[in-house]
């Protein structure tokens, strides 16, 4: 049977896109899983063929498939409703198959309102839906399946819960047959945040990979050519021993890669973050909510102010971006607590912050306590939304309030995150010198060129920019390094000062084609076109620099 794994399309454009954006992994395991057992099984991403109902019919009727599954997430979910219409539309017979949380969290909502789905499954995919696939295709009682909800003569009926994989090393690693850069090495989640639906999916018990079964699907990722990766586990760093064997693992294996990952404030320390930083670790992501102690109380958050004041400097210290993550709107918020927030965000001067509304979604404490103290039930899911604001449920929370809520955080962060950067202390490990020079050109690019430079708010960026690219040089020479500060230097129209820092990179790095084309722009601004010319040269084969090389030549046959 021809079976399609599909990731829809979203209601909503998001800011972040790359959160939302990529095929989770959840659905490469599935599919592997299915391809080691002999079925036929393709992995689609839908995500950008919203409001395109054609492509969509295209696709399908190239593919033919017998089944469809689906991972849907709360944000997905309609998404997926009108990718699985469109298929029952061109084949009444296709088998529609939903999964993930949010599935997970809605089974019987989506089987008593959507007569286009056929089966959810509920819970841990893999097994599930390989006994599914399976039972289909022996025309066999579904009854048998664990982990499934389904219809039988028009009754609602859901098997009993699956047996959750204790070995993940006994999965397939599915690398072995797709690329990706979303990871994991653990499932589950030992705390229970109140807004947060992990611990309904994959159970309060954490299990764990292996480091050499984690750093083999790396290391076979890596020469697929995959050099940047997301540690999606929901806390990364929750066995320290564990979490250094895996970056002495990469470091062994050679592995020259970069990656993200996410941890609690309570789970760094300084040896942990060492390890984490040579073994090519670049930003840590921690949910800190709210700089009131109250609000995170009500949100379970179970994290002191001390713990995060000290996660903070550490990961800044050993030259890893220290992201924030913050969710304003909570019960209980106000002015005072927003400022508890503000007064938080300047002890612990982050690097990086995303500010999220709290959104209350099936699956957690929130929902439930929403659902007993108000009229709401699983049908306010029929509605078109993505997920329920708890500011809306809140008469105390105002439209308006909110709106100056979050103008006054993100102004606030703004005005203040070029000092934080200019504030950096690194530690004085000499076997860090050349992590730190790449940390800091990292972060002055942040200022000249991504995402900072684009804010208007944000101050000083292109001063705060050249500081940290003369401190990333005052460890290591830095490619990067020498070419933002070239581009600053050319900005400033002070040419012959950016020629001296180019030729100085050229001579660390000789083969770099980018210095090479930024000298030579900046010759061509001193009308030193048969210098600029030698720098276009080396590079017979590049667009950008035959285009200059043309204008070079123009400029010198002009009379």
């Amino acid at each position: 049977m021809k079976i399609l794994l599909i990731y829809p399309y979203f209601i909503e454009e998001r800011i972040h896109r790359e959160d939302i954006e990529a095929v989770p992994m959840g659905l490469y395991s599935v599919a592997a899983v299915l391809k080691e057992n002999d079925h036929d099984v393709e992995v689609m991403n839908f995500h950008s063929l919203r409001g395109e109902p054609e492509k969509v019919r295209d696709i399908l009727a190239e593919r033919r498939p017998q089944i469809i599954g689906f991972s849907i997430l709360h944000g997905n979910r309609w998404g997926g409703i009108e990718i699985a219409r469109l298929a029952k539309e061109m084949d009444p017979g296709v088998k529609i198959v939903f999964g993930g949380i949010g599935a997970s969290c809605l089974w019987e909502h989506f089987l008593k309102h959507f007569p286009e789905i056929d089966y959810v499954v509920v819970g841990e995919g893999e097994c599930s839906f390989l006994s599914l696939v399976q039972v289909l295709e022996q025309q066999e009682n579904p009854e048998d399946v664990r982990g499934i909800a389904f219809r039988a003569e028009g009754v609602i009926q859901k098997t009993d819960p699956p047996e959750l994989v204790e070995n993940l090393d006994s999965l397939p690693i599915a690398a072995k047959h797709f690329t990706y850069p979303h990871v994991s090495s653990s499932r589950g989640c030992g705390w229970h945040c109140a807004f947060c639906g992990s611990p309904a999916f994959w159970g309060k018990k954490i299990r764990f990979r292996s480091p050499e079964h984690f750093v083999d699907e790396l290391e076979i990722l890596y020469h697929k050519g995959v050099t940047f990766f997301y540690f999606s586990d929901d806390t990364f760093t929750i066995k320290r021993k564990r979490v250094i064997e895996i970056c002495r693992e990469i470091i062994d294996r050679e592995l020259r890669i970069t990656w993200y990952a996410i941890s609690r404030v309570n789970g760094v320390d300084e040896e942990i973050l060492y390890w984490m930083r040579k073994a090519g670790c670049i930003q840590i992501s921690y949910g800190i909510e709210s700089g009131s102690e109250t609000i995170r109380a009500g949100l379970k958050k179970k994290i002191t102010t001390d713990q995060i004041k000290e996660a903070f400097r550490l990961t800044t210290r050993y030259g890893i971006l220290s992201r924030a993550y913050f969710i304003y709107g909570s019960p209980g918020e106000s002015w005072e607590t927003i400022q508890e927030t503000i007064d938080l965000m300047g002890k612990i001067k982050p690097l990086s912050v995303i500010f999220y509304l709290l959104d209350v979604f099936p699956g957690t404490d929130l929902y439930e306590q929403l659902k007993a103290r108000s009229n709401v039930t699983d049908d306010i899911w029929l509605n078109e939304i993505e997920g329920i604001m708890y500011c809306e449920t809140d008469p105390t929370l105002p439209d308006q309030l909110i709106l100056a809520f979050g103008k006054r955080l993100r102004t606030w962060f703004y005005e203040h995150v070029h000092a934080f950067a200019q504030a950096v202390e690194l530690v004085d490990r000499e076997d860090m010198y050349e992590e730190h020079a790449d940390f800091c050109s990292r972060l002055g690019m942040t200022f000249s060129h991504g995402d900072y430079s684009k804010i208007d708010g944000i101050k000083e960026k292109e001063g705060t920019a050249e500081k940290l690219f003369r401190k990333s040089l005052a460890y290591h020479p830095n490619h990067r390094a020498y070419l933002g500060l070239g581009i600053v230097k050319q900005k400033k129209r002070e040419y012959e000062e950016s020629i001296k820092i180019l030729l100085e990179g050229l001579d660390r790095f000789p083969k770099s084609e980018e210095l090479s084309l930024c000298l030579g722009i900046s010759y061509m601004n001193l009308r030193e076109y048969d210098r600029a010319l030698g720098c276009f040269s080396e590079f017979p084969h590049s667009k950008a620099a035959t285009a200059y090389a043309a204008e070079c030549r123009e400029a010198m046959n002009r009379p």
